[in-house]
Formats: C-alpha cells, sequence, structure tokens
C-alpha cells in the first residue's frame, strides 16, 4: 500500500450539478495510457474525485468547473503515447467537424 488515495471509477454522468465539472478526454491511446497516468496528467489542474477510463477515451470528474475548464485550456492537444489528446468539457460536446472529403448529413444542414 502506497498510502495514496485511489480515485473513484464513477464520473457520474447521470448527475446533472456536475456535468459543469467533467472533462472528456478523446483520442486516448488506452492500450498504453492507463487510469494513474491519466490522474497524474490532470491532477495538476486540482482535486480529481472521479476518472473513467474507456477505449479510446476517458472522463475525469473534478470538484468544480474552474479546475475542468483550465484541464481543457492546459491540455488539448496534448500528444500522449503518440497521439493528440482531443479535450473538452463533457456538457459542451465540439461542433460537427466532417472529415476531409465527406458530405455533412441532411440533418446538420437542415436541423
Amino acid at each position: 500500500m502506497t498510502g495514496k488515495t485511489q480515485t473513484s471509477n464513477v464520473t457520474n454522468k447521470n448527475d446533472p450539478r456536475s456535468i459543469n465539472s467533467r472533462v472528456f478526454i478523446g483520442n486516448l491511446n488506452t492500450a498504453i495510457v492507463k487510469k494513474a497516468d491519466i490522474e497524474a496528467i490532470f491532477a495538476k489542474y486540482g482535486k480529481i474525485v472521479g476518472c473513467s477510463v474507456h477505449k479510446g477515451y476517458a472522463f475525469v470528474q473534478y470538484l468544480n468547473e474552474k479546475n475542468a475548464r483550465s484541464a481543457v485550456a492546459g491540455e488539448n492537444s496534448r500528444i500522449v503515447a503518440g497521439q493528440p489528446l482531443d479535450i473538452n468539457m463533457a456538457g459542451e460536446p465540439k461542433p460537427y467537424r466532417p472529415k476531409s472529403g465527406t458530405k455533412r448529413p441532411l440533418c446538420a444542414l437542415y436541423g
């Protein structure tokens, strides 16, 4: 036992009060990057109360919105395990960005 407290795996997507303090981390090489690595990168922005890692992405839950926004500003596009991270606030998805050479769906044009 190292004496270090472990962060919860729960980022509680169903709690509307905590959505503004949750960070989405996309384009994550989870074959190499583990939960402890994510916590080490993001802990400098504030107290992490939850961290959940999934295939290719993760969520980090902070105590408050200020910490989450600082993490997004400070870490977006950072190269980790050879890949640039795509980081944004979980409650504010990025706008639709089509890949070059693909057409936008009709719902994006008229919806």
